[in-house]
């Protein structure tokens, strides 16, 4: 029987969409069809030129294909994709491609016909193509395995190391956001606040060395840093992710760590009309609540033009049972205090422990013993309303030339109430009263002292409502045009990318002072009553807690960046080089500037300047209500405590009065204004070596960059208040810089590729280090400015790796890499200035001191970076034929590093957000109606941050078990049910040694049930 092959590209979305990423993936790889079996060639040719192919497999078999470059027309591509193999393409009309025998007669087809100019995708219909009808077809659908063979195809042909998802992938698990679409990739791995993904890492480096664009525009989210915050993106809007490891010359930045580039649909990535729609509802087990979120996405295409447009509507309620705030405080505190408080606790210390100290001023005596911070009870309830839109305007008259605008909007507004119930113990009015237990040799090895369980004299017994409310909108606009000719392409490119975020913080604070007993227990800390007979149940005394502040804080940050890109290629065929393929040229220019202003005022009385509820007012005098009660959910979860607070609810409509309004506080404004202009010149390889094909991208980029900064200078004021230069204190910085890339591939047989590559590449410092701004803390004599002359963070790199391509799109990839990391930014001692006027809070005149100045700079030496990365993916039907429709992707990334944390007690740690292991494991099955995914995702331990610039604060290894469910009840519609963190995993950490837990929280498990509808 007559078996032939109809190659066509997938046209579905799934979760906005299943896509067939036919222009992304041209846009993202632009490159080379790769030497391979002939089926996948095609395959991947149609997809990046939409051309569809008919054909007998049985007469033509599954021949070994011919690389071929980038750029060719398709009638010369597709003669040098078929130079060998014994078949001949024949033009059936403007998007269907007939193969046959070279020389056969083709008599069941229509007479061969000149390649057309125009490239659209109309269906073939049998006027054109009179045997198409009756051919058997096989239609490559949108699916979850069909997904990641795009991926696969997108690795494969493009030039440098990368990963990518396609939109199956990207929102058809149960994830929140794109940062928890992102984590599934090889070495990427995400942090997690509260159960949410918020911040992408790759393999294993700090979220900062990360660069992010989307449709090749660099991405702005209103942060205070370089690093992104993925949870403002819904995962629904998104269509393709890549994420880059080795550079090339024309990539703007590669990012130390890697480069996540993010593309959104266009109209003429569907032929015609296209219609998803989607619903679901989600459930948190500890919330009780029921989060609804739906999207649509809607395109066509008229002729030459085309349209589409794309909404995401999310809201979430996710509450977090924790026990926080446990952190190793020096004994400075309490050792440096004047007169009696630390006269008594050298006391106690040397009775208790037998510790004798020798000078109790001497921080590097005092700072070797350390006692607990806080220990804090706290209940967070956060409310989060999330939307995100795209649109595209496309105009196509000819595969040869295309025109498009993209715009991308949202918004993520988020109200998160924290309800906190905590003892403080390094209260300003207390000290050392007996310890009852201590730990002289856990830490010995840093001659660190730990007073595990203590009572004190004067704790400060906290209830804190707080309130943060962030609203954060973004946008993008870019105007792109593709423009090709015979051999050569031109790219151009204007956009803006732009987010302005708010944050409106209240704290309503109320305080008992009274002798306490602080412990640590088994995975966190408790604080009871002391033994003295002051002591009290500090849960259950509201008449005790005394109003101290309704303190507010208002910050607003404005990040905008304009962009113009120009890139010219040109194929060559030269008799005198052979091997040069193409030449690529390009420049561009940014503009980007980023804001800040911030202020803060304590309401103490019912107006302005009132102070008449201090120390008057009680917890009892507003309303109380059981924690059980103010937040859904019931019971506190983590001690079987409840107690009373005030909602935030009554706080800011009792305690903010009549006209009230936290003012922007002249002082602590700053801006940063960066431009960056660069060059680049690049050029593509094709040779043989011996029997090997081989492809080099070689090329070199230049970046000159200047930066304007601009804050306020703080002075002392008399009455000890802070005040602030009267003009802007400004300051410019510049750099410059040559980024030479080198990626190679070599066949080294039809199914096996050696890749390699070796770059120079940057990551910028944050703005917030660059801000020409001085902070000052006048009780430690110390100033704190930015530095505009800050230097990038650059890493030499290279990387080799081999990749075996299986049978239905599996993958098999192993790859080390290397990484050699200089100018690292820490905070160091830069300066002096001398008979600075300090003053008391009564106005008096303190005395004359010398302020050391810190800032920002780009540490001397380097650090190296080793590691090994890990790729299967693999169809498990290529082991046995009951095995059909299962499969597995899983990735392994190792690190070893020699980055270091800055603690000023020299204690050797890894710098914060390094993980040295991170793996994800999903199993899947899926058939014409059905599919089931299970997915692992872990992330070793890795220091959270380093408490007081002296004690690594680790956070404890993760790992989340997330499952998926589908089922298509009809050919247009599927039903979903999904579930994240269903082993009910908690996120903890602790200072230094396990035994010493700084955290434990519980975010619960989400379960949502969707319908989507695909027509």
């Amino acid at each position: 029987m007559r078996r032939t092959l109809f190659l066509s590209i997938a046209l579905a979305l799934q979760a906005t969409t299943t896509t067939v990423a036919v222009a992304q993936e041209a846009r993202v790889a632009a490159a080379a069809i790769p030497a391979q079996p002939l089926d996948r060639a095609l395959n991947a040719f149609s997809r990046q030129t939409g051309l569809q192919f008919v054909y007998n497999a049985q007469a033509a078999g599954n021949p070994q294909t011919r690389a071929i470059p980038a750029g060719l027309p398709p009638e010369q591509a597709l003669t040098q994709l078929l130079a060998g193999t014994g078949l001949r393409h024949r033009f059936l009309n403007a998007t269907t491609v007939t193969l046959e025998a070279d020389g056969a007669a083709a008599t069941q087809a229509m007479p061969a016909a000149a390649p057309p100019a125009a490239l659209a995708m109309p269906e073939p219909s049998a006027a054109t193509a009179p045997e198409a009808q009756q051919l058997e077809s096989v239609v490559v659908m949108g699916s979850y395995s069909r997904s990641l063979e795009q991926a696969v195809d997108i690795k494969r042909a493009n030039i440098g190391f990368s990963d990518s998802i396609v939109a199956t992938d990207v929102a058809d698990f149960p994830e929140q956001n794109l940062a928890e679409a992102l984590q599934r990739m090889p070495g990427v791995t995400i942090e997690r606040n509260k159960g949410l993904g918020s911040k992408v890492s790759v393999r294993g480096l700090p979220s900062e060395y990360t660069h992010v664009s989307i449709n090749d525009l660099a991405t702005a989210s209103g942060s205070g840093g370089r690093d992104v915050e993925f949870d403002i993106f819904a995962s629904e809007i998104i269509q393709q992710v890549t994420v880059q490891k080795s550079p090339t010359a024309a990539d703007e930045e590669g990012g130390i760590a890697g480069s996540v580039q993010i593309s959104t649909a266009r109209p003429f990535d569907y032929s015609g009309r296209k219609l998803v729609l989607s619903a679901e509802g989600a459930h948190n087990s500890i919330s009780e609540e029921i989060d609804p979120k739906f999207s649509f996405l809607a395109s066509n295409t008229w002729g030459d033009w085309g349209a589409l447009v794309s909404f995401s509507h999310a809201e979430r309620t996710n509450r977090t049972d924790s026990t926080s705030g446990i952190n190793f405080r020096p004994m400075s505190r309490f050792l440096g205090a004047s007169g009696t408080r630390g006269a008594q606790a050298e006391a106690v210390i040397e009775r208790d422990t037998g510790r004798i100290i020798t000078n109790r001023a001497n921080t590097a005596e005092s700072n070797l013993i350390v006692f607990q911070d806080k220990v804090g009870d706290r209940v967070y309830l956060n409310d989060q309303e999330k939307w995100g839109a795209t649109a595209s305007l496309q105009y196509r008259p000819s595969s040869n030339f295309s025109l498009t605008f993209d715009a991308m909007l949202g918004g993520y507004d988020t109200t998160e109430d924290e309800y906190d119930a905590a003892a403080y113990s390094a209260s300003s009015r207390s000290t050392l009263e007996t310890i009852h237990e201590y730990d002289d040799t856990t830490l010995a090895d840093h001659g660190i002292l730990v007073l595990r369980d203590v009572s004190y004299t004067a704790t400060q017994h906290e209830f804190l409502s707080k309130e943060r409310i962030n609203e954060t909108d973004f946008s993008q606009y870019s105007l792109a045009m593709d423009w090709k000719g015979d051999g050569w392409d031109v790219d151009a490119m204007l956009g803006y990318s732009g987010a302005e975020k708010t944050s409106d913080f209240a704290n309503l604070k109320h305080v008992a002072y009274a002798p306490s007993r602080t412990r640590w227990t088994g995975r966190s800390g408790e604080t009871i009553p002391s033994a003295s007979s002051s002591g009290f149940d500090m849960y259950n005394s509201p008449s005790r807690y005394l109003f101290e502040a309704y303190e507010t804080t208002l910050e607003r940050i404005a990040d905008d960046k304009y962009a113009a890109q120009l890139d010219f290629s040109k194929a060559l065929d030269l008799a005198f080089l052979p091997a040069l393929r193409t030449v690529q040229v390009g420049a561009r220019y940014t503009d980007k500037s980023k804001e800040r202003d911030y202020g803060e005022l304590k309401i103490t009385g019912p107006g302005p300047g009132n102070t008449s509820w201090v120390n008057t007012r009680t917890l009892a005098d507003s309303p109380l209500q059981r924690i059980s009660d103010i937040v859904p959910g019931g019971a506190y979860g983590m001690k079987g405590l409840d107690w009373q607070q005030v909602s935030n609810d009554y706080a800011r409509g009792f305690f903010r009065y009549p006209g009230f309004v936290t003012p922007f506080d002249d002082g602590q404004y700053y801006r940063v204004d960066e431009d960056v202009a660069s060059v680049y010149a690049m050029a593509d390889f094709a040779f043989d070596l011996g029997r090997v094909p081989v492809a080099v991208n070689a090329g070199a980029r230049y970046v000159d960059t200047s930066v304007l900064s601009f804050g306020y200078h703080p002075v002392q004021n008399p009455d000890g208040t802070t005040g602030y230069t009267d003009t802007p204190v400004s300051k410019k910085g510049s750099y410059k810089d040559v980024l030479p890339s080198l990626n190679l591939t070599a066949e080294l047989s039809h199914d096996l590729l050696l890749r390699a590559a070796a770059s120079e590449t940057l990551i910028r410092p944050a703005l917030t280090d660059v801000a020409y701004k001085r902070t000052a803390s006048w009780s430690s004599f110390r100033f704190t400015d930015g530095n505009p002359d800050l230097q990038p963070t650059y890493a030499k790199q290279w990387e080799i790796g081999l990749e075996k391509y299986l049978a239905n799109g599996g993958l098999l990839a192993a790859s080390y890499f290397h990484k050699k990391i200089d100018g690292v930014v820490v905070n160091s001692l830069t300066g002096v200035v001398q008979d600075v006027a300090v003053y008391n809070a009564n106005g008096t005149l303190n005395g004359y001191y010398d302020f050391d100045v810190y800032q920002p700079v780009n540490a001397s030496g380097s650090y190296d970076v080793d590691g090994i990365e890990l790729i299967a993916q693999v169809p498990l039907d290529a082991l046995h034929s009951a095995l059909e429709g299962f499969g597995i992707n899983a990735n392994y990334t190792m690190l070893d590093s020699s980055l270091a944390g800055a603690s000023d007690l020299g204690i050797r740690t890894p710098m914060p957000g390094l993980a040295e292991k991170t793996y994800n494991v999903t199993v899947y099955y899926e058939n014409d109606r059905f599919d089931a995914r299970l997915s692992y995702n872990h992330k070793d331990e890795y220091v959270e941050s380093i408490g007081y610039n002296m004690y690594p604060i680790w956070r404890d290894a993760y790992g989340q078990l997330d499952v998926s469910i589908g089922y298509r009840l009809t050919d247009h519609i599927k039903l979903s049910l999904k579930g994240i963190n269903m082993t009910d995993e908690e996120t903890s950490g602790y200072t230094m040694d396990p035994s010493f837990p700084t955290m434990y929280e519980k975010s619960g498990r989400r379960i949502s049930l969707g319908l989507r509808a695909d027509f």
